[in-house]
């Protein structure tokens, strides 16, 4: 049974920083790919970053700069680091796998597993 676990969100401070963690089991994380997506309330699940064990990697415009993505295969963890949060950053954050092609992804249809997601909350 493959699943993914999300950690790390919580209440950050505007221009704060936080990093989110995605451990995987029941699959060997180097053959797939790992998106990130974020969902605010009322709002389309949107992609932010993706990243291949090719390392390919896809950032979105709306948060290139602030937020970085990379991956520990041994550890079977991925991660993605928020900085310099904005008040349009809060969101339901979603990592996200998918046997792994050596393009990018962002297309929440494209994956096969989700973690249940973590909460981000910017507030001051």
């Amino acid at each position: 049974q493959v699943q993914l676990v999300e950690s790390g969100g919580g209440l950050v401070q505007p221009g704060g920083s936080l990093r989110l963690s995605c451990v995987a089991s029941g699959v060997t994380l180097d053959e797939y790919a790992i998106g990130w997506f974020r969902q605010a309330p009322g709002k389309a699940r949107e992609a932010v970053s993706c990243l291949t064990p090719y390392g390919d990697t896809y950032i979105a415009d709306s948060v290139k700069g602030r937020f970085a993505v990379s991956r520990d295969d041994s550890k079977n963890t991925a991660y993605m680091q928020l900085n310099s949060q904005k008040l349009a950053d809060p969101a339901v954050y979603y990592c996200a796998a998918r046997e792994s092609v050596h393009a990018i992804v962002t297309l929440t249809e494209e994956y096969d597993y989700w973690g249940q997601g973590t909460q981000v909350t910017v507030s001051s």
